[in-house]
């Protein structure tokens, strides 16, 4: 069909013009959805690359904190002291990127969970000694009887290799009967994090624990080293004989430790013989004057991301090595 001459009708000529607004308009969507689309896939690769690069300044934050603990530990082989005030304090890595906060503290001033247990792998049993520890320590930080003997008990049973509870504790039958079921581990436990599965486990009472829980890979009793113990601590020290050590006199003794530290235990232990009081012979081998294991904590910060992690070391083999890592704010795992 041949057009008229003019063109079309009058009537007929706001068509084409809608249809190019309406092609306009579609186009300008498609775009505007692609732009989005692609400002997403920049940011995404621009936090990618800054979490890659985040992980890469951890671990040279790594080397120059385990180089700083070695330097410590060499200093006085026979005693590990802190006379420089290198435990417990933040020190900052600017870098060009980003900047590294790290902090290093004595990874065996706290109550080894895994110390419940004694034996071997497939088949571990209840350390007596180290559940009154747990509960000694629990009933300071004022979480009633009632509340410690039950939890402390589904501990032991969450870690131990037998199928048989503790009088208050808990095994797999109790925990397949949930309403959402699980095990129990079974096996030494890697973060003191696990234990909020165990039986009895509240927000309230997991967040007093948490700051005196640790989990060495070993069944050891907590090695608590007496030079690098802070005052603030000396609940530690208190929960290995709790009938006989005051808490304020473990403070105050701790406070008057020379800067170099001790020489033995039983030079820690003095003070406590001339009031009397005595922690007895399994505490004893308890309380170290060397440290084996060291915690790094790193707060990384690259361009928008913040990358926390933290890093146990042992400085039991030369030359020191990271056992494990983990990622997350501490507080909440």
């Amino acid at each position: 069909m041949r057009l008229p001459p003019g063109g079309p009708p009058a009537h007929e000529r706001g068509a084409a013009l809608l249809s190019v607004l309406l092609l306009v308009a579609v186009m300008a969507v498609i775009a505007a959805v692609m732009l989005e689309r692609l400002n997403l896939a920049t940011r995404l690769a621009a936090n990618s690359q800054a979490m890659t690069q985040a992980r890469l300044y951890a671990v040279s934050a790594e080397s120059i904190a385990m180089a700083r603990i070695k330097a410590l530990i060499d200093s006085s082989p026979n005693r590990t002291a802190d006379p420089q005030g290198l435990l417990g304090r933040e020190f900052a890595m600017p870098l060009t990127r980003g900047n590294v906060v790290a902090r290093i503290e004595d990874a065996g001033n706290c109550f080894n969970l895994n110390s419940l247990v004694d034996g071997t792998e497939g088949a571990y049993s209840l350390r007596p000694v180290a559940l009154a520890q747990l509960r000694a320590l629990m009933d300071g930080l004022d979480i009633s009887p009632g509340e410690n003997i039950p939890v402390s008990d589904a501990i032991v049973d969450w870690i131990d290799s037998d199928d048989a509870p503790l009088p208050n504790g808990a095994e797999d039958a109790y925990y397949m009967g949930l309403a959402t079921p699980y095990r129990t581990g079974g096996r030494l436990i890697v973060d003191p994090s696990e234990i909020r599965a165990v039986k009895g486990m509240t927000p309230v009472i997991y967040a007093r624990l948490r700051p005196w829980l640790c989990a060495l890979p070993g069944t050891e009793l907590s090695p608590i080293d007496v030079n690098t113990l802070r005052p603030d601590q000396a609940r530690l020290i208190a929960m290995l004989s709790p009938q006989m050590i005051d808490v304020r006199k473990a403070q105050s003794i701790l406070a008057a430790r020379p800067a170099t530290g001790v020489a033995s235990a039983a030079d820690f232990l003095r003070p406590f013989a001339a009031g009397g009081q005595t922690l007895g012979p399994e505490p004893i081998g308890q309380l170290k004057v060397t440290s084996r294991w060291f915690r790094i904590g790193l707060t990384v910060s690259v361009d928008s991301v913040v990358l926390e992690e933290e890093a146990l070391v042992d400085v039991g083999v030369d030359p020191p090595r990271v056992v494990s890592r983990s990622w997350g704010d501490r507080d909440t795992r």
